[in-house]
């Protein structure tokens, strides 16, 4: 046996890992399994070279926990080390990134940095143990047996060993007092289903059951026991994930299953998906789905989950691709992300930039396919996908450029219309005497009924846009369209929203506007209500309340999330006008009626219906009005 001093410039550089990284120690499991994979992908490579020769036999990683002794193993069949190699890979190189670790963060805490960053994946181990053996076999013929171990100080020992028979690596973790939770079945395999559950070599996971250890011959070792006294559950991966796979040899079926494998809690199918497979000018793979959204922006569940060769790295994909993509689910899988990086080392990466531009590209086009050749599913799977277009083309302009093609408008009786379609459709007729279009929305047919019956009386046509994201769409719009206003239907009277050069005259003049003001303001919240005369058709309603749009879509932005005039009109009170028509037979009789209790009455009555029309009627109010149509009647 020979020993050996790490040349580093710390005491115990072990505690400055662990405090560093603590709140990131479970990722201690995910490196050495994924160094456990390596070894047995790296044999396999070898073996179709012809280099490494013989029946590679049974290549499964077994990860096993013996509470009573304290321990975690990993163990693979990969290809092993000799005790050059380890010398090499486990004192040297490994060690110099961390004396780069403990050089750089020993004065300073830093939460963001990791351990891959610095080639410290087989040092994460003591993030829990307090001490680690290696026994390891090199594939290569005639090589001898290793075993190393270190108990998280400077010196390591590593010798030779002639016992063992068994090509590849057993690394034993003898687990820490504070760190006793890694040894509870449940808390291991929750972490190998987190990080493990797509690696490409099989994972065997099982506990070392309780039983009295037989007395050892001289010269062996416990770690050469045979698995039989191993408590074996199933197999924790699938090695063959549906997006490792060419789409040509998946089904729809496929396709399901493997959102269900993802998504287990989730019971609503994906309304369709998109397979990622790019090789040049950088590596990429993955499926994205798109799930039903509701009309509401809301932080996703269940997120799109990020892998680097099967290995499982953050579901936090922010910086990865664009926000508005985070709204989809699914895996996205590239080695040209680099692992355990810190959020501000991800977002200065060429290839993350790179690779978020190409992502948007394929999800716009995948779009556009699906609009061009089954319109029909394309518009009945509309409503489900809207908001998160709306929120691309709002929030990034690559998107914005092809999304405008296949971008949906729909109106109050459920007709859709691409951006073109809709303004051949209206421009004759919604052209305003500036030469303007306006489109007239609604945000709800019900609420909003009377306006939109008064607006499609006159032929025009009414969008619907009903989201918490149409007010900024809205105005992201207006600012991208030619020549085009968006007012809502309720903003003002019907006249006044597309303003033509023909006016109704009339039937009252202004001395009596002036009579009959007084008398209405009356019957209202002057605080809240200005009482405007308005030259409308007979047809329209007696009274209308209406909205300023500007006030009303600065208050519905703010909802969202809005600084400066968003927040300040957001915090004011609402106002609303109640428009009066001048032309319809109930207010000249109102101005007529020579008993003032009844003309209370009738303007009380007009104006409650104009409040209630709206949803504005409530509480006291909505009762007496209940009683006096009663009594009415």
């Amino acid at each position: 046996m020979s020993t050996g001093k790490i040349n580093v410039q710390t005491e115990n550089i072990f505690p400055i890992i662990k405090k560093f990284l603590y709140s990131d120690n479970e990722i201690f499991l995910r490196e050495l399994v994924s160094n456990a994979v390596d070894a047995t992908q790296k044999l396999k490579a070898l073996s179709r070279l012809g280099e490494a020769g013989g029946d590679l036999g049974d290549l499964k990683i077994e990860v096993e926990v013996d509470k009573a002794a304290k321990t975690i193993t990993i163990k693979d069949k990969g290809i092993g080390m000799t005790k050059d190699e380890v010398e090499k890979y486990i004192t040297q190189i490994a060690f110099s990134g961390a004396e780069e670790f403990v050089n750089k963060y020993k004065d300073k805490v830093d939460k963001n940095v990791v351990i891959g960053h610095f080639g410290l994946g087989f040092y994460s181990a003591f993030m829990v143990a307090k001490k680690v053996e290696i026994y390891s076999l090199s594939y290569k013929p005639g090589s001898k047996a290793v075993r190393w171990e270190c108990d998280g100080s400077p010196e390591y020992q590593i010798e030779e060993i002639g016992n063992r028979t068994q090509r590849g690596t057993n690394i034993i973790l003898h687990i820490a007092d504070d760190c006793e939770e890694y040894l509870e079945k449940n808390k291991i395999e929750g972490l190998l289903t987190k990080y493990c559950k797509f690696l490409p070599v099989e994972i065997k996971f099982g506990t070392r059951k309780d039983w009295k250890k037989p007395e050892l011959k001289e010269g062996e070792k416990a770690e050469d026991l045979k698995d039989v006294e191993i408590e074996v559950d199933n197999i924790i991966n699938n090695p063959t994930p549906a997006w490792t796979r060419k789409p040509s040899e998946l089904k729809d079926e496929d396709y399901r299953n493997f959102y269900r494998e993802l998504y287990p809690m989730q019971f609503e199918e994906p309304l369709f998906w998109i397979h990622l497979n790019v090789d040049y000018p950088f590596n990429l793979t993955g499926i994205l789905y798109f799930p039903k959204l509701s009309n509401k922006l809301e932080m996703p569940k269940d997120r799109i989950q990020l892998y680097s060769n099967q290995v499982f790295v953050t579901d936090n994909v922010e910086n990865i691709v664009p926000d508005f993509l985070t709204l989809l689910r699914g895996v996205i899988d590239s080695p040209d992300i680099p692992l355990n990086v810190s959020r501000s080392y991800l977002q200065a990466d060429g290839n993350v930039k790179k690779i978020s531009g190409h992502i948007t590209k394929k999800v716009a086009d995948k779009l556009e396919e699906l609009f061009k050749k089954e319109r029909k599913d394309f518009e009945g799977k509309w409503d489900d996908i809207k908001i998160f277009v709306q929120y691309g083309m709002i929030s990034d302009e690559k998107f914005y450029e092809k999304a405008e093609k296949f971008a949906l408008l729909k109106n109050t009786t459920g007709q859709y219309f691409t951006f073109e379609e809709f303004e051949n459709k209206v421009k004759d007729l919604q052209t305003d005497k500036d030469k303007k279009l306006v489109y007239l929305y609604a945000t709800n047919v019900q609420e909003q009924h009377v306006y939109i019956d008064a607006a499609t009386n006159r032929g025009y046509e009414v969008l619907l846009m009903e989201t918490m994201l149409d007010p900024h769409y809205i105005n992201h719009l207006e600012g991208k369209l030619k020549n085009v206003s968006f007012v809502r239907v309720d903003s003002d009277t019907i006249d006044k929203l597309i303003k033509k050069d023909e006016t109704n005259v009339s039937k009252l003049n202004e001395d009596q506007q002036k009579t009959l003001q007084p008398i209405i303001e009356e019957v209202v919240n002057k605080e809240q209500f200005s009482v405007v005369f308005e030259n409308l058709s007979e047809k329209d309603a007696p009274m209308l309340i209406t909205r300023p749009e500007f006030m009303r879509r600065m208050k519905d932005m703010n909802q969202l999330g809005g600084g400066g005039a968003m927040g300040f009109y957001g915090n004011m009170p609402d106002m609303y006008n109640l428009v009066v028509n001048s032309n319809h037979p109930l207010i000249s009789r109102m101005l007529e009626e020579k008993d003032k209790a009844k003309q209370n009455a009738i303007a009380k009555q007009a104006a409650d219906l104009a409040l209630l029309s709206q949803g504005l009627l409530k509480g006291e109010q909505l009762t007496s009005f209940i009683k006096r149509s009663v009594e009415l009647i």
